[in-house]
């Protein structure tokens, strides 16, 4: 019955013809093909699968560190429980989607411990990059600067952030009180109180923003002594500590220091740093909340 089907046929001395070789050739090329386009498609969907926990892990990170500041609070100065990095207002409430300058500064410090291991179970090298819209602030970037993949995958958030506000001690562009009754619809005045020793660990200055016109004028005085002299804006960064020293009487070890301007919400911050401060980042908009991107980056 064999013989009689044409690709099963015998020649004369009963061998099978080249037919039956040249279709079991084929067969197995069918079945080498379909194993090869069934481990290939089984390479994408693991990576996809991979693909997609990289940017589901960076994605959810981002969120929370943007709105968590960790535990405790102040994590930045003591051994962190919880990493985040969300800013506490003066009211003690987390301001959401907003970046602290110092605890992200800190998380670069220990960016293995506290991200790599901690928040991405060293599965995944990652860097994040704090980049300033207002171009006098320099970007700031921690963790891998080694990208060694093709494949990077990234989570962008707009962000707050807070730089160097921490050392402001007043803000002029928010009506505050005055020892002279001036109006606040005219002038921007504000007050602190000043501890005589504390000029000699502190650097006081006047940081005005580049936008207000330099011939305004500004006096500084206390409750014991009243002036009402005033002294044109030379620059934008103003140094106070000479000026308030003048304003202790012998006996005084602490006062009540009063700050006018002649024009009303005037942008300009008194901040007190410490001596060994970056001079360069003396600038106005590094004390003041200014919105970033937030950028963290991953690859496997």
């Amino acid at each position: 019955m064999l013989a009689n089907m044409g690709w099963f046929t015998m020649d004369n001395n009963g061998n099978f013809t080249l037919e039956i070789l040249v279709v079991g050739m084929i067969i197995l090329m069918i079945l080498g093909i379909i194993s090869v386009a069934s481990e290939i498609s089984q390479e994408k969907i693991s990576k996809s699968v991979e693909n997609n926990n990289i940017e589901k892990a960076i994605s959810e990170v981002a969120d929370t560190l943007i709105n968590n500041p960790g535990s405790p609070i102040n994590w930045e100065d003591f051994k962190s429980k919880r990493v985040g990095l969300a800013i506490i207002n003066e009211y003690g409430n987390v301001i959401p989607n907003s970046v602290s300058y110092f605890k992200f500064l800190e998380l670069g410090r220990d960016y293995e411990n506290l991200v790599t291991k901690r928040l991405f179970d060293n599965k995944f090298h990652s860097s994040m990059e704090l980049i300033p819209r207002e171009t006098s602030i320099s970007s700031v970037k921690i963790g891998s600067n080694d990208v060694q993949s093709n494949n990077v995958f990234s989570a962008n958030r707009l962000v707050k952030c807070d730089f160097f506000k921490k050392y402001v001690i007043c803000d002029f562009s928010n009506d505050g009180k005055c020892n002279h009754n001036h109006n606040q619809k005219d002038h921007s005045c504000n007050y602190f109180k000043l501890f005589k020793g504390n000029l000699k660990k502190t650097d006081y200055y006047l940081l005005i923003n580049d936008s207000e016109r330099l011939e305004n004028k500004y006096s500084i005085d206390t409750t014991h002594f009243k002036s009402q002299r005033g002294e044109s804006i030379s620059s934008t960064r103003i140094y106070l500590n000479d000026k308030l020293n003048e304003l202790f009487e012998v006996n005084d070890t602490s006062s009540i220091v009063f700050i006018h301007f002649d024009k009303k919400d005037t942008k300009a911050v008194l901040v007190g740093i410490p001596r060994d401060f970056d001079k360069n980042k003396l600038n106005y908009n590094y004390f003041t909340t200014q919105p970033c991107d937030f950028v963290i980056k991953a690859w496997s």
